[in-house]
C-alpha cells in the first residue's frame, strides 16, 4: 500500500485511505444492480485516473432464526473485484456486544474453506503469508465487543469471495416484548489523547487513550455519496407461543403470520441502506415469559441457562427522597434531532421529580457545564431554570465523556446515601474501556443509561448500566420520549428485585454468570448460566428483597447425564465467563497492556469453545496459488453516516471539501469538533469541576449556541456569590426576607454558628450535605456572602 494513496467519493473526498475513488455518474452495470436508482457507486480509479472498478463490499446478507429465546444469526458479506488488479478489502463492522461468535466460512468460486480459531497473532500471521504467497485468505479480528474487522486477501479480477459469519445470543425480553436488534453500521467515536502513529486505515491516529483508534474509526461516506454496498435481512421466528404483535419501528418490512406462533419478517428492500440498527420487537400473549431450564451435556462437562420470569411490581412504601443526577451529551455527533431528542426525554424526566427530591443537570462535550455546585431541591424554581438552561444547549465539539463522568460520580464517594446518575448519550466515543473502568470506581452511585439515536454505542451503554448497578433504555429518533422517561421514573422509585443471591442446592453447578447478579428494575427475566461438572436433581433457590421484604423463588432442576441438544448453550456460556474476564481488566484494555493472567484464560476460552475474543481471531486459507505476481492493493470499505447524525457535526463543515479534509485528518487524532478531522484538544480538567454554578443568560444571548456555557466567576469578591436575582434585591436596598439556596465549601458546626449570628432561618436540609434551602433578611446578604465556606446563594423559588 502506498502511504500517498486517497480516496476520493464523487466530487468530495471519504476518508478511506490506500485506493482513489470517485462517484460514477453513468449507470451501473447490470452486475451491480443492487444499486438504487439515482444512486452513486463507489469505483476504485487507478493511478492515470481512469475508472478501475468498484467498491469491493457489494452485499451483506443477513438471516437470523429464532428459537424461545435463542436466535443463531447468519450473515454472508458479498467481496467482488471489477479492478484490473488483485485487491485486499478490509471492512469494519459492527455486531451485537453479546453474540457468541462461533463460525466463519470462506467461498471462494465453488470452493469453500472452513475457518479455525487461532490465537489472535498467529492468525495474523497466517493470514499476511497466505496473502504475500497469493492465497485468497480471510482474517476476522475483534476490536471492541461490538467491532470486528474482516480482511480478505486476493480477491482476484471479475471475482467473488463469500464470507460467511454466525453466532449466537439470548434475546432481549422485557414485559411481555422480545427484542432482536442488528446493528448495521460502527458510528463515528471521538478519539482522545495524544497522536502516536497509526497502526489501521481509519479516519483517526492511535492515541495514548485509544490504541487502537485507527482500527475502529472506518472511512465514512460524506454528504451527498453512499458507501456502495447495500444489506438484506430477514428473521424467522419460532416464539413457541402466540405471537400478538410484530413491529419495526426504523425499518419498513414485510411480515408473513406462518402460523399463531410463528412469524417471517424481511426488510422491505433488498438493497437498503446500512446505516442504522434494525430492531424488531414481538409481544407474545400472557405477557410474560415462560420459566425455562436447559442443559446441554455431551462428554465430561454440562452446561444450563435458566431464565425466570421475575416477580410482579408492588408499590414500595419507602419514598425516601433520592438524588438524581442527569448528564446530557451535547457533542457534535448529537447535533440536530438526537439532542432535541434527548431534550425532550429530559424534560418529560423532570415532570416525574418529586418535591423533596434533588436534583442536578450536567452538559458536557468538549467541555463540561455544571448547572448547580450542589443538587438542589427539585422546586418549581430550580426546574424552571434547568429547563431553560438545556434548551440553550447547542450541540459542538467532542465528546469528553470522562470529566463528565467523574464530575457526576465522585461526589457519591463522600455521601452515605446512593447518587442516581442519568446519562443521555449516542456513546461514540473510543475510550470504553476507560469511561467502564472509572464507574466501578465509584459504587454508592446507581448508572442509568440512555441510548439517543438509530445507531448507538450499545456496548458502551448497557456496560454502564451494568457497572453502574442500573438500567438501560434506548430512545430512537422516532419513539415516544415520554414513554421512556416513565419507565425511567419507575424504575428508581420503586425496582422490582433487590439484593439476589442463588442457592444451587447442592447441585454440582461452577463457574455461574453473571458472577454478581444485579437488581432488576424491568421486568426483564433473570438471565443465568452455569456448567456442572456432574449429572443430579435438586432445588434452587433464588433469594431477593421487595420492596423491604424478602421473597424466595424455588425452582425444580434437572442436570441430564447425557443432554445432547442445546449445543448452543456451550458458546453463551463461555461468552458470558469472557464478558466477566472482560469485566476484571478494564484498566488493562485501557492501557493496551492487558493482565496477563485474563489474557490467558480469554485466550483458552477462545480457543477450547472456538470462539472469537480479543485475543483470538478466525482465519481461513484457500491453499490454492491464485495470484502467482504477489502484488495486491489494500482498500479500506467505507460505511455510511448513522441515519440522523450530522456529517458537519462529527467532522465540520471542512468535512466536505476534500483536500482540506485529507490535509487536515492525515497523521491526526481523530475528534468531534470544528475542524475535520481535528487534533483533539485536551480536557481543561481532568478532577470534577469547581463548583461554580453556570449564569443563567438572557433568551437573546446568542453565544449559547457556540457550545456549552462555561463555569465562571460573573464578577470579583464576595458579590461574585450572589445570584443576579440576589445582587438586584441588595442594589435596591430592598427590605424584609429572602428565601434562598445556599451552597458550601464546608458545612461544620463552626459555619452553623456563623449563621446562626446572621439570623439565618433553616427552612430544609437536603441530605447532600452541603446546601441548606433557608430564609434570610435582605440587608444580610452580603455578609453571609462574605462567609469563606459559602460558595454560592441563589434565589429558592418552591
Amino acid at each position: 500500500m502506498k502511504r500517498s494513496s486517497i480516496v476520493v467519493l464523487a466530487f468530495v473526498a471519504a476518508a478511506c485511505a490506500a485506493s482513489w475513488y470517485v462517484l460514477a455518474g453513468s449507470p451501473a452495470p447490470a452486475a451491480s444492480a443492487h444499486q438504487g436508482p439515482g444512486a452513486g457507486e463507489l469505483v476504485i480509479l487507478a493511478p492515470d485516473g481512469s475508472p478501475a472498478g468498484f467498491c469491493p463490499l457489494e452485499h451483506t446478507s443477513v438471516r437470523a432464526e429464532i428459537s424461545g429465546f435463542l436466535s443463531r444469526v447468519t450473515l454472508t458479506q458479498r467481496f467482488g473485484n471489477n479492478s484490473s488488479g488483485p485487491v485486499e478489502a478490509v471492512y469494519v463492522f459492527p455486531l451485537p456486544d453479546s453474540a457468541a461468535v462461533d463460525r466463519m466460512t470462506m467461498k471462494v468460486g465453488d470452493r469453500t474453506v472452513l475457518g479455525k480459531v487461532k490465537r489472535r497473532e498467529e492468525a495474523r500471521a497466517i493470514y499476511e503469508a497466505a496473502r504475500n504467497a497469493g492465497k485468497a485468505a480471510s482474517l476476522l479480528d475483534q476490536e471492541r465487543p461490538n467491532i470486528f474487522t474482516q480482511s480478505v486477501a486476493n480477491i482476484m479480477p471479475g471475482e467473488t469471495i463469500d464470507i460467511t459469519i454466525s453466532y449466537v445470543e439470548i434475546l432481549a425480553y422485557d414485559d411481555g416484548t422480545y427484542s432482536f436488534v442488528f446493528p448495521m453500521v460502527v458510528g463515528p467515536r471521538y478519539i482522545p489523547g495524544q497522536p502516536a502513529g497509526k497502526a489501521g486505515g481509519g479516519w483517526a491516529a492511535d492515541t495514548d487513550q485509544v490504541t487502537d483508534a485507527s482500527k475502529i474509526t472506518p472511512p465514512v461516506a460524506v454528504p451527498g455519496t453512499r458507501a456502495g454496498h447495500d444489506i438484506s435481512l430477514e428473521v424467522v421466528i419460532d416464539a413457541g407461543v402466540p405471537i400478538l404483535d410484530v413491529s419495526s419501528a426504523l425499518h419498513d418490512v414485510d411480515i408473513q403470520r406462518t402460523s399463531n406462533r410463528s412469524a417471517t419478517v424481511a426488510l422491505k428492500s433488498k438493497n437498503a441502506l446500512p446505516n442504522k440498527d434494525f430492531v424488531l420487537k414481538y409481544s407474545v400473549a400472557g405477557g410474560k415469559i415462560a420459566d425455562a431450564v436447559l442443559s446441554h451435556r455431551n462428554g465430561g462437562e454440562g452446561f444450563v441457562t435458566m431464565i425466570l420470569q421475575p416477580p410482579g411490581r408492588i408499590a414500595a412504601e419507602d419514598v425516601t427522597s433520592r438524588e438524581l443526577v442527569f448528564v446530557v451529551d451535547t457533542s457534535g455527533s448529537m447535533s440536530g434531532f438526537p439532542l432535541e431528542k434527548a431534550k425532550e426525554t429530559m424534560n418529560l424526566a423532570f415532570e416525574a421529580l418529586r418535591p423533596d427530591d434533588t436534583f442536578n443537570l450536567i452538559t458536557f462535550s468538549g467541555d463540561t457545564a455544571v448547572l448547580f455546585p450542589e443538587p438542589v431541591p427539585a422546586s418549581a424554581g430550580n426546574l424552571a431554570k434547568a429547563r431553560s438552561f438545556l434548551d440553550g444547549r447547542r450541540a459542538g465539539g467532542g465528546t469528553e465523556m470522562m470529566a463528565a463522568i467523574r464530575t457526576a460520580l465522585d461526589p457519591s464517594d463522600r455521601q452515605n446515601h446512593v447518587r442516581i446518575v442519568c446519562f443521555m448519550t449516542d456513546g461514540y466515543v473510543g475510550n470504553e474501556a476507560a469511561i467502564l473502568a472509572e464507574i466501578q470506581r465509584h459504587p454508592n452511585a446507581r448508572v442509568f443509561s440512555f441510548g439517543i439515536g438509530n445507531s448507538v454505542n450499545r456496548f458502551l451503554l448497557d456496560r454502564m448500566a451494568v457497572e453502574g448497578r442500573g438500567e438501560v433504555e434506548y430512545v430512537s429518533l422516532s419513539d415516544d420520549g415520554s414513554a421512556a422517561a416513565r419507565r425511567f421514573a419507575e424504575r428508581v422509585q420503586n425496582p422490582l428485585l433487590t439484593d439476589i443471591s442463588i442457592d444451587w442446592g447442592g447441585l454440582q453447578v461452577v463457574d455461574a454468570y453473571p458472577s454478581r447478579v444485579l437488581d432488576l428494575f424491568s421486568a426483564k427475566p433473570m438471565v443465568v448460566v452455569a456448567r456442572y461438572t456432574s449429572p443430579g436433581r435438586g432445588t434452587v433457590r433464588i433469594r431477593g428483597k421487595q420492596a423491604g421484604s424478602e421473597i424466595v423463588r424455588e425452582v425444580a432442576v434437572d442436570l441430564p447425564a447425557v443432554e445432547k441438544s442445546h449445543d448452543t448453550l456451550r458458546a453463551l456460556w463461555a461468552r458470558q465467563k469472557i464478558e466477566d474476564l472482560e469485566r476484571q481488566d478494564y484498566s488493562g484494555t485501557r492501557d493496551g497492556n492487558p493482565r496477563a493472567d485474563i489474557q490467558a484464560a480469554i485466550t483458552e476460552l477462545g480457543l477450547k469453545y472456538g470462539l472469537m475474543t480479543r485475543f483470538t481471531s478466525f482465519v481461513a486459507v484457500e491453499e490454492m496459488v491464485i495470484n502467482r505476481g504477489g502484488e495486491i492493493r489494500r482498500v479500506e470499505v467505507p460505511v455510511e453516516m448513522p441515519e440522523g447524525v450530522a456529517y458537519d457535526g462529527v467532522f465540520g463543515d471542512e468535512g466536505v471539501d476534500a483536500k482540506r479534509k485529507l490535509h487536515a485528518g492525515r497523521g491526526q487524532a481523530g475528534g468531534f469538533g470544528s475542524g475535520a478531522i481535528s487534533t483533539n484538544r485536551a480536557p481543561r480538567s481532568k478532577a470534577p469541576l469547581s463548583a461554580r454554578p453556570v449564569e443563567q443568560e438572557s433568551a437573546g444571548d446568542k453565544s449559547s449556541s457556540d457550545g456549552p456555557v462555561p463555569l465562571r466567576d460573573p464578577e470579583p469578591g464576595h458579590r461574585a456569590k450572589l445570584d443576579s436575582v440576589l445582587k438586584a434585591m441588595v442594589d435596591a436596598s430592598r427590605s424584609g426576607t429572602v428565601d434562598v439556596q445556599i451552597f458550601f465549601s464546608d458545612l461544620s458546626p463552626a459555619t452553623r454558628k456563623e449563621l446562626s449570628k446572621l439570623g439565618v432561618e433553616i427552612l430544609f436540609e437536603p441530605r447532600s450535605g452541603r446546601i441548606l434551602i433557608a430564609r434570610v433578611q435582605v440587608a444580610r446578604l452580603e455578609l453571609l456572602a462574605k462567609l469563606s465556606s459559602v460558595s454560592y446563594i441563589a434565589e429558592y423559588r418552591d
